[in-house]
C-alpha cells in the first residue's frame, strides 16, 4: 500500500481508548489529534499523565518506526537537557506493537510522552529571543544526532531538501500564474545556487520538520518564552545538515514583516551552537525558498487528489506570503545578512577587494582638482545628534542646511566640506526612506557615502580607470538626482563599482554606458540644488562592491539594523579619496560602549529605562530619536511640559545665556517678570515666590517654610508617595523609605491612606470616599495632639502620580485640608507633575478639589526641563520664613532659567496647550474606554487630560494587580516605538503623561500600537 492512499479505515478515539488499555495497561480517555497520514491522539490518564498514541499508516515500516524510536533514545542520552518526547515500551518491553486494523491492515502502535506547550503558530508574537532559541533548540539537537546512524534514515522523502526538484513536475498544477511563476523563480534559484553545491555539503541525521505546527513553546510567563520541545519525528531523515536551521526559518517567516530578520534569529540561534560552513550559509536562502516552494506545489497536488483534507493546506496562504516577500529580497543580500550573523565577513570577496583597494589608493586621482590629501577641508557632524543641525527637522530642509553649510565653510576658509561615511543622519524625510505612516518605524538613516560639499559645476575627475555603468537620472525629491557609476576591474577579473550621485544634468548628457573614462579625466561636475534631488549642492561618491541588481537604484543610505551588511558592500570611500584621519573627529561611542562606560563610571543604583535600553541623543516636541535615528513617540516623559526641543525655550534661555547668567543677589528684571506671570495663575492669597533648581529643592523649602511658620515638625503624606531625593524628602516618601534600601518610617512622618477610589478602602460607587479618607487625616491629627505632637503640614500631589495616577474623590483635599487647618498645620501642594496647564480641565491640580493649598510646589516641567523650580506661599508665611536666616540658591531664579520659564507661560497661552491637553486627553481617554471594553486586562482608565493611567488587572472582580503584564506592555510599547512607564504600589499602572504638543494623531497611533500589543499571549490577565 502507497503512503499517499487512503486509510480505509480511521481508528476511531474509543478505538484509541482500547488499545491504550490493551497494549500499554493505561486507563485513558483519547482526543484525535492531526496528522498527514497517521493517526494520532491525545491520551489523558485519572492521575493527570499525558501521553500521545500513534497508530501508523499500513503502509509505514517497522523499520521506519524502529529508527524514530531508536532516535528518539539517542537524543535522550546524547541531549538529556531538550525537552523532547521519550518512547514508552508496551507490557512487553517492546518499543512499537503491531495491531490488525478491522479493515483487514496491518497497523504499528508507539507511545510517547505527551510535551505541554503551545505550537509555535498559535504563539503571539515570535521575539528574537524565541526564534534564536528555537535555532539554539534544534543546533543542540542535531550535534547530538551527527553521531547517530540507521539504515531507515536513508530514504526517499518529498521533504528531503536535497530532492527538492521533484516538484518542477508538479508546478503546472498551481492555478495562478503569478503564483506559478513566483515558484519558478525559486525552483530556479535552487538549480543554480543549491544543486551544484550538494556535493560538498555536511549531511546527518536531522529531525527535519520544524514547521510552526510542530514546534512548541513554553506558557507565556515566565518570561522569556523558551522552545518547549518539538513532535512528528516522521519527517526525520539523512539529509543536509543545514535544512535543519533552513526548514525552522522558512517557517519562522510565516507572518512576518522582516522576513530575513526572523530568518537570521533562527539561524543565529543555531550557529551559536553547531556552527555552520561557508558553503552551507551560501545556500541557506535558497533551501528556505525551496522548502515554501515544496509546501505550497504539494498543496496545490493533495488539493487535486485529497480535496477535502484541510491538514495538506494548513499553511499554504501564510507560505505564498512569504514567498512574495522573499521574492523582493536578493539572494546575494541574503546571503550576506547570513554571514553576517554566523560571525563570517558579509561579502566573501570583501577583504580581496578592499586589500586591491589600499594597494591601489596611493596611485589613484583626487576627484577635485584640490587633492583632498592635502587640500584644507572642514568635517560636518550630520548625525542624529548634531549639535550643528541642532533638534528642529526645519534645520535639515535644503536652504536651511544649504546656507549654514556654506556659512561654516565660509567662516572657516575652506572649499570643500566633508559628510561623513556610515553616519545616521536625520536628513532624510522623504517616503523613499522607508517608514510609511508610522513616525516610529524604522528609517534607513546610515550614510553608505561620503558627501563633498563644493560649489556647483565643480568638475569631477575619475579616481581609478573605469567604464561608465549606468546613467540615470533619479529626479524624485532626496533621491540622487545626475547619477553616474563607473564599473572598475581588478587583476583577477573581479569588479566594484563608484557612484557618483547629484550631478548636472548635462553631465548625462556627455556619457554614454560602456564608454571607457580614464583615470584622472573629467566626466562629470556637480549639480545644482535644483537638479540634484533638492540637496545642497554636493557630491555624493560611495564605493560599491556588489550592485545586487539594483541599478541606479542601489541605497546611498541604509536601515540601521541592516547596517553591517550595506557597509560592507559599500566599504568607506575614503580610502580612496585619502582625507586625512586626523580632519576626522573622535567617533562617537556606539550603544555598547556608552552602556559599558557608564556601567562603569555611574552609581549603580542609577535606573535604566526598558528592558533593552535607549541611547537617545535629540528630541524634538513629542518624539525622542536614538542613535540610529529611529523616533520613539514619548509619552511618558512630563519634563518637556510644551515639547522637546521647544524652539521658543531653546531660544530663550540661549539669548540670556549669551548675555548674563547670574545669581538673585543682584537685581534683574527676568525674576521680576516671572514671578509676576506665575502669581498671575495662582490664585489669592499664594503671591510670594522662592525660586529653586529642581523639584526635590522646592519640596525641601516647602517643609522649612511649613516648619518655620507653624513651629512644628511632623509632617503627614500619604501611602507611596514620592517627594524628592534628599534625606528629608526621603523621610517623607513611603515609596523610597518603605522600598528597597529604605529605613522606614521616622517618629515624625504619619502616613494616611492613599485616596484611591479603584482599589482602595473606599471605592467609587461611594459618595463619601472622599470625606471618609480626609476622616483618617483628622484621625492622625487627633492621634498625634494625644501623643504630645504637634504637625507643621500635610503634603500630597493633588494627583498622584508615583502613587499611580490617581485622581482623588471628590470633595477629599477641601475636607482634609480642612482638618489639617484647623489642627494649626498648613497644607503643600505638590503640582510638579500635574501643573500648568496637563489636566486640560484645570490649571492646577488643587483646582479640581476646589481648594487653595497654603504652599505650592512647583518643578522642572516649568521650565520645560531647564533647571527652574517654584515654591509660591502666602506673604503670612513667607514673613513667618524670613526668621533673620538668609535663604539662598545660587541658581535658583537665574536670569537664563526665567528666561525659559517665561517663555513656557508664552508657549503655554500662544498654542492653547491647556485647551489641546483637554482635547487630545479626551480623544485618548475615550479610546482607552474602548480598548479596555475589549482586554480584560485593563482594569480602570483614569486621569484627566494628559495625565491618565492604565490600571492593569488580573481579575476585573478582586482587582489583583498585574504587575509582569504591565512590565511586560511597557517593554512591547518600546520595541513599536512608544514610550511608556508603570507606576503605583504595585507597579501595575502604565502612566501617559506626554508633552503638551502630544495630537489626536499621535493619540490614535498610541491606541493603534497598544491594542496589537494586548493581544499578545503575555499580556493576557492569567497568572
Amino acid at each position: 500500500m502507497l503512503l499517499e492512499a487512503r486509510v480505509a479505515h480511521r481508528v476511531t478515539e474509543a478505538e484509541a481508548t482500547r488499545l491504550a488499555r490493551e497494549i500499554y495497561g493505561l486507563e485513558a480517555s483519547a482526543r484525535a489529534l492531526s496528522g498527514e497520514y497517521d493517526d494520532n491522539f491525545h491520551l489523558s490518564a485519572a492521575d493527570g499523565r499525558a501521553f500521545v498514541l500513534k497508530v501508523m499508516h499500513p503502509a509505514r515500516e517497522p523499520s521506519f518506526i524502529d529508527f524514530q524510536c531508536q532516535a528518539l533514545v539517542h537524543l535522550a542520552e546524547r541531549a538529556p537537557q531538550l525537552p523532547l518526547p521519550r518512547v514508552l515500551p508496551n507490557h512487553r518491553g517492546e518499543r512499537f506493537t503491531e495491531i490488525t486494523s478491522p479493515d483487514g491492515s496491518k497497523r504499528l502502535v508507539w507511545l510517547l510522552s505527551f510535551l505541554k506547550g503551545t505550537v509555535l503558530a498559535e504563539v503571539r508574537p515570535h521575539p528574537p529571543e524565541l526564534l534564536r532559541d528555537l535555532g539554539w533548540f534544534l543546533g543542540e539537537m542535531d550535534r547530538a544526532l551527527e553521531s547517530f546512524e540507521h539504515p531507515a534514515a536513508h530514504r526517499e522523502l518529498k521533504w528531503d531538501s536535497s530532492r527538492a526538484g521533484w516538484i518542477k513536475a508538479y508546478v503546472p498544477e498551481i492555478e495562478n500564474t503569478g503564483r506559478r511563476a513566483l515558484v519558478e523563480k525559486f525552483l530556479a534559484i535552487y538549480e543554480t545556487e543549491v544543486v551544484p553545491r550538494l556535493p560538498r555539503l555536511r549531511r546527518s541525521v536531522i529531525y527535519g520538520d520544524a514547521n510552526d505546527h510542530n514546534v512548541l513553546v513554553s506558557d507565556p510567563w515566565p518570561q522569556p518564552r523558551k522552545v518547549a520541545g518539538v513532535i512528528d519525528f516522521g519527517d526525520m531523515h539523512h539529509g543536509l545538515t543545514i535544512s535543519e536551521p533552513a526548514i525552522a526559518a522558512a517557517y519562522a517567516i510565516l507572518g512576518k514583516t522582516d522576513p530575513l530578520k526572523a530568518a537570521a534569529e533562527v539561524v543565529t540561534g543555531y550557529q551559536g551552537v553547531f556552527p555552520l560552513q561557508e558553503e552551507e550559509v551560501a545556500v541557506l536562502f535558497g533551501l528556505m525558498a525551496a522548502r515554501l516552494a515544496v509546501s505550497v506545489t504539494n498543496s496545490a497536488h493533495r488539493k487535486k487528489t485529497i480535496p477535502e483534507d484541510a491538514y495538506v493546506t494548513i499553511s499554504e496562504s501564510a507560505a505564498w506570503d512569504a514567498l512574495e516577500q522573499l521574492s523582493k529580497i536578493h539572494p546575494r543580500f541574503a546571503h550576506y545578512t547570513f554571514r553576517a550573523v554566523c560571525g563570517m565577513k558579509p561579502l566573501p570577496h570583501a577583504v580581496t577587494m578592499q586589500r586591491w583597494l589600499q594597494t591601489n589608493a596611493k596611485s589613484a586621482s583626487s576627484i577635485l582638482d584640490a587633492d583632498l590629501r592635502t587640500a584644507p577641508s572642514l568635517v560636518f557632524d550630520l548625525s542624529v545628534g548634531s549639535t550643528f543641525l541642532g533638534a528642529d527637522p526645519a534645520a535639515a530642509e535644503t536652504p536651511a542646511l544649504t546656507e549654514k553649510i556654506l556659512g561654516e565653510m565660509k567662516r572657516t576658509g575652506v572649499r570643500v566640506g566633508i559628510g561623513r561615511y556610515d553616519e545616521a543622519r536625520p536628513l532624510y524625510n522623504s517616503p523613499l526612506f522607508g517608514g510609511g505612516d508610522n513616525p516610529t518605524a524604522e528609517r534607513r538613516t546610515i550614510h553608505l557615502g561620503i558627501d563633498l560639499f563644493v560649489a556647483p559645476g565643480t568638475a569631477l575627475r575619475a579616481p581609478l580607470d573605469g567604464v561608465v555603468q549606468i546613467l540615470a537620472n533619479n529626479a524624485a525629491p532626496q533621491d540622487y538626482g545626475p547619477l553616474v557609476i563607473l564599473r572598475h576591474e581588478i587583476g583577477d577579473g573581479s569588479e566594484f563599482f563608484t557612484l557618483y550621485g547629484h550631478l548636472t544634468t548635462q553631465t548625462l548628457d556627455g556619457l554614454e554606458v560602456g564608454q571607457r573614462v580614464a583615470r584622472g579625466q573629467e566626466f562629470a561636475r556637480v549639480g545644482t540644488s535644483a537638479e540634484n534631488g533638492g540637496w545642497a549642492s554636493h557630491l555624493h561618491f560611495q564605493i560599491i562592491l556588489d550592485l545586487l541588481d539594483l541599478g541606479a537604484d542601489f541605497p546611498g543610505v541604509a536601515y540601521a539594523s541592516q547596517r553591517a551588511v550595506w557597509t560592507s558592500l559599500s566599504p568607506d570611500p575614503n580610502i580612496l579619496l585619502g582625507i586625512p584621519l586626523e580632519h576626522f573627529p573622535t567617533k562617537e561611542a556606539d550603544f555598547n560602549e556608552t552602556l559599558k562606560t557608564r556601567q562603569a563610571l555611574l552609581g549603580k543604583n542609577f535606573s535604566i529605562s526598558y528592558e533593552h535600553p535607549l541611547k537617545i541623543v535629540r528630541g524634538w516636541m513629542q518624539y525622542l530619536y536614538e542613535d540610529t535615528g529611529r523616533a520613539f513617540l514619548d509619552v511618558y516623559n512630563n519634563v518637556p511640559l510644551v515639547g522637546h526641543s521647544h524652539p521658543r525655550v531653546v531660544r530663550a534661555a540661549q539669548e540670556q545665556l549669551g548675555l548674563l547668567n547670574t545669581n538673585t543677589r543682584y537685581l534683574h528684571d527676568n525674576v521680576n517678570r516671572y514671578a509676576e506671570r506665575l502669581t498671575r495663575k495662582l490664585p489669592e492669597p499664594l503671591r510670594v515666590c522662592f525660586f529653586v533648581n529642581s523639584g526635590s529643592e522646592a519640596n525641601e523649602l516647602a517643609l522649612r517654610l511649613a516648619r518655620a511658620h507653624t513651629g512644628r515638625e511632623d509632617v503627614i503624606v500619604v501611602e507611596h508617595a514620592y517627594h524628592g531625593h534628599t534625606s528629608t524628602l526621603i523621610d517623607i516618601s513611603p515609596y523610597k523609605f518603605d522600598g528597597p534600601g529604605g529605613h522606614g518610617k521616622k517618629p515624625w512622618v504619619h502616613v494616611a491612606p492613599l485616596a484611591d477610589d479603584y482599589r482602595g478602602l473606599y471605592r467609587r460607587n461611594n459618595k463619601e470616599a472622599g470625606a471618609k479618607y480626609a476622616r483618617h487625616v483628622a484621625d492622625i491629627l487627633d492621634r498625634t495632639r494625644a501623643e504630645g505632637r504637634s504637625v507643621a503640614a500635610y503634603i500630597a500631589e493633588t494627583l498622584p502620580s508615583v502613587g499611580g495616577q490617581i485622581v482623588f474623590p471628590p470633595g477629599y483635599l477641601r475636607e482634609v485640608y480642612r482638618h489639617v487647618r484647623a489642627a494649626g498645620a498648613v497644607c503643600i501642594a505638590d503640582e510638579v507633575q500635574v501643573g500648568f496647564g496637563r489636566l486640560g480641565t484645570h490649571f492646577w491640580g488643587f483646582e479640581t478639589q476646589g481648594v487653595v493649598p497654603d504652599i505650592v510646589v512647583l518643578g522642572k516641567p516649568i521650565g520645560n526641563g531647564f533647571p527652574l523650580a517654584a515654591v509660591v506661599t502666602t506673604k503670612e508665611i513667607a514673613d513667618s520664613f524670613a526668621n533673620g536666616m538668609e535663604f539662598f540658591s545660587t541658581f535658583g531664579g537665574n536670569p537664563v532659567a526665567c528666561a525659559a520659564g517665561l517663555a513656557v507661560l508664552d508657549v503655554l497661552e500662544d498654542q492653547r496647550l491647556q485647551e489641546q491637553a483637554l482635547r487630545v486627553g479626551t480623544h485618548l481617554m475615550n479610546g482607552l474606554h474602548a480598548l479596555q471594553e475589549r482586554h480584560a486586562l485593563i482594569g480602570d482608565v483614569r486621569g484627566s487630560g494628559l495625565f491618565l493611567g492604565l490600571d492593569l488587572v488580573l481579575d476585573r472582580e478582586t482587582r489583583e494587580a498585574a504587575p509582569l503584564q504591565a512590565s511586560y506592555v511597557v517593554n512591547r510599547l518600546r520595541e513599536c516605538g512608544i514610550l511608556t512607564g508603570t507606576d503605583g504600589p504595585h507597579h501595575n499602572v502604565i502612566k501617559l503623561r506626554p508633552p503638551l504638543v502630544f495630537t489626536e494623531a499621535d493619540a490614535d497611533l498610541f491606541i493603534k500600537t497598544l491594542d496589537a500589543v494586548l493581544q499578545e499571549d503575555a499580556a493576557q490577565p492569567r497568572r
